[in-house]
């Protein structure tokens, strides 16, 4: 009898591990672009070189948070509509960064964004600004970036935001 017990004991399977945890996802590379608000939206895209630059960009940066440590900038198409969606983050603080939204022109060196920025906690904790509209950006000077042509929408500081190619 004890033998049959024993037995029955070494058929049963041992219990299923847990599931693994789902991965670790960069929003900002990872977010899915949106599809147009109204059917046909489309980015009117004047310039390929300017195109491609922000197809190509490399990071964004606020001057508040770090010149020489880049945020990440997504651009991405869908239906004819492009998207960008980025962030820089403060590496020893709580300063952050953050667009996301459609472009809706891309001309001879500008284009022109409809969506959210959002600063916060840089440069003071507690200094929160976002905001909801159509923002230009510019390549002024010859330089390598594009620059947010409305410095002081928040509170009267003048914020650069930088978007780089």
């Amino acid at each position: 009898m004890t033998i049959l017990v024993s037995a029955c004991a070494a058929d049963k399977a041992p219990p299923a591990p847990p599931p693994p945890p789902p991965p670790v996802v960069n929003p900002v590379t990872h977010k899915p672009p949106p599809a147009p608000a109204y059917p046909g939206q489309k980015t009117k895209v004047q310039s390929a070189v300017d195109a491609e630059r922000l197809l190509n960009n490399v990071g964004l940066t606020l001057q508040w948070i770090s010149w020489d440590t880049r945020g990440s900038v997504a651009v991405s198409r869908n239906r004819g509509l492009w998207s960008l969606r980025g962030s820089q983050t403060e590496a020893n603080g709580p300063g952050r960064l953050f667009l996301d939204g459609s472009i809706t022109e891309i001309g001879d060196g500008y284009f022109t964004f409809e969506g959210t920025i959002r600063i916060s906690d840089t440069p003071d904790r507690g200094r929160n600004c976002e905001k909801k509209k159509i923002w230009h950006f510019a390549v002024t000077q010859n330089r390598k970036y594009y620059r947010l042509r409305e410095f002081e929408w928040c509170d009267d500081l003048t914020d650069y935001i930088d978007i780089y190619f």
